[in-house]
């Protein structure tokens, strides 16, 4: 009789054991798995030589893995007659539990003693397992597994019922294996979902690499018309430009491979659970599947919550301008470039009349421009601009900046302050400073309009007379100023430019001033 064979040393083992990825080795190949023992109560970690899937051996060691019961059917083993060993096993006595071949099953059934078995064929029954026979507690040897601890998670047999698992709710196999088995078959089927996504989302990789191919040669073949118009020069900016292509190509198709060996190792992973699961169901006994059904929860579970993406990693969009400026090549300005082009941040520069300054609630703005490794203008939007202002007396006091693609390479940047004072202004483009980045502002007060009476001294506007008074109330000793004309000050009056019986529009009596910038200067007063 031929049994599994370890897929590691290729021999034959009797008690395989189950990993955690479902794959399953003989007992010595488990034990050089891995770096040695650890301490007790330590887990290994270890590799499948299967799948490369990194596992934890049990604290207990290999002996604590579960024995792979159906090993032998997935391995296409056939089971011999236990009686006479020459033919297959064909039925299987329920009562004596032993594998009969046909010939043997027709010789239980007429001796005396075995007349009353009963025999069953192993192709109507799921005990048709390598298995075949009851399994035995590992504990006590001579004992059927034939009840289930629902607190252990685990079969038992009577003597562990009488033992330690005195107090633990108990019950029969046969009585616990629909519950559990259907919770195997809602896993088995959110699997096999996962399975139809994972071979869509293969599909529509293979699809996207045929798309980038595809659009890579009509690039190519764009590239190629162009370069025809130019002899030596521009046959050699082809091949230039070709060689950048095929890199952004590679680059795609190497992220796509990427991705479609991280899918296809998943997907690989998943028929292999849904399968043994599979297997399991169809094949195992009652007592099979409660002994696998642990790491069996555990593996599709994991499997059904790692993350992948249905769609491509990369898109085709490879773009080839012909009347982008590509610089000099053999003396000869050379047009065609394909659309790569990469903003620096230590080249980009700001513009604005008050850059350094503004005024408290009024709004200010500046320009980012921006520009590539070469110092030419991007000539396209798109880039990652952030502005952040910022109080350097007052940590919580940040301005808010508005940035606004124009699309042709600048920025628009807008804010308004609402406290006076001295802000750190930080402009960064893909998260880099830019040229005289950061920089100071000064935010000053506000302007308030003065509501008094405006333009020249009360002096001028009485005709002269020493003894007026100003708006303010105060009286104007000696010589007076206001308007210009060389009057003494008001000592007394922050209202210089007041006058008691003019308006606004008057003129003032002694001519016009001899500062007209100085009459603008009394209309507001700084606060």
């Amino acid at each position: 009789m031929s049994g599994p064979r370890c897929p590691q040393c290729a021999r034959p083992c009797a008690s395989p054991r189950l990993l955690p990825c479902l794959h399953s080795l003989c007992e010595p190949c488990l034990r050089r798995l891995g770096p040695p023992e650890g301490p007790p109560g330590a887990a290994r970690p270890v590799l499948c030589p299967v799948c490369d899937a990194e596992l934890s051996l049990p604290a207990g060691g290999v002996g604590q893995l579960p024995l792979d019961c159906l090993a032998g059917s997935r391995a296409g083993a056939a089971a011999g007659c236990d009686l006479c060993a020459d033919g297959a096993a064909a039925g299987r006595c329920l009562t004596c539990g032993v594998r009969l071949c046909r010939f043997c099953c027709r010789a239980h059934r007429r001796q005396k003693k075995t007349a009353s078995h009963a025999v069953t064929e192993l192709e109507n029954t799921k005990d048709c397992s390598q298995a075949g026979k009851p399994l035995l507690c590992p504990s006590h040897p001579t004992e059927e597994l034939q009840l289930f601890c629902e607190q252990c998670d685990q079969p038992v047999c009577r003597d562990c019922v009488l033992g330690r698992h005195r107090q633990h709710p108990c019950d029969f196999t046969g009585n616990v294996i629909h519950r559990h088995g259907d919770a195997l078959r809602e896993l088995l089927k959110s699997s096999q979902q996962h399975m139809d996504t994972l071979e869509d989302a293969l599909s529509r990789v293979d699809e996207m690499g045929s798309a980038v191919r595809s659009r890579a040669e009509a690039v190519a073949a764009e590239i190629c018309l162009f370069a025809r118009g130019y002899v030596k020069a521009i046959e050699e900016h082809r091949d230039r430009l070709l060689k950048q292509l095929e890199d952004l190509k590679v680059q795609k198709e190497n992220l796509l491979h990427l991705q479609k060996a991280q899918l296809q190792q998943l997907l690989l992973d998943m028929r292999t659970g849904v399968e043994f699961t599979e297997h399991l169901l169809m094949s195992g006994s009652d007592v099979e599947i409660l002994v696998t059904k642990g790491v069996v929860s555990s593996r599709l579970t994991q499997l059904n919550s790692v993350a992948y993406s249905t769609h491509p990693s990369v898109d085709d969009r490879i773009q080839f301008s012909p009347h982008e400026r590509a610089g000099q090549c053999c003396g000869y300005e050379v047009f065609g470039a394909i659309l790569n082009k990469v903003v620096d941040p230590a080249r980009c520069t700001l513009h604005g009349e008050d850059l350094h300054s503004a005024r408290q609630n009024q709004q200010s703005d500046f320009t980012v421009l921006c520009k590539d490794t070469t110092g030419e203008r991007m000539g396209r939007g798109g880039e990652a601009v952030r502005v952040t202002i910022t109080h350097k007396d007052k940590r919580d006091c940040a301005v808010k900046a508005t940035v606004c693609d124009n699309g042709d390479g600048t920025y628009y940047i807008s804010y308004i302050p609402e406290e006076p004072g001295l802000y750190a202004v930080c402009v960064c483009v893909k998260g880099q400073h830019v040229q005289g980045s950061p920089f100071t502002l000064m935010v000053k007060h506000k302007f308030r309009e003065h509501q008094g009476v405006f333009h020249c001294c009360t002096f001028c506007s009485s005709g002269g007379q020493k003894a007026a008074r100003c708006a303010c109330g105060g009286t104007m000793p000696g010589g007076y100023q206001g308007c210009g004309h060389g009057h003494k000050g008001h000592p007394g009056c922050h209202h210089w430019s007041c006058c008691a019986q003019m308006k606004e529009s008057s003129e003032c009596l002694c001519g016009p001033p001899s500062d007209t910038s100085q009459r603008s200067l009394l209309r507001t007063v700084a606060v």
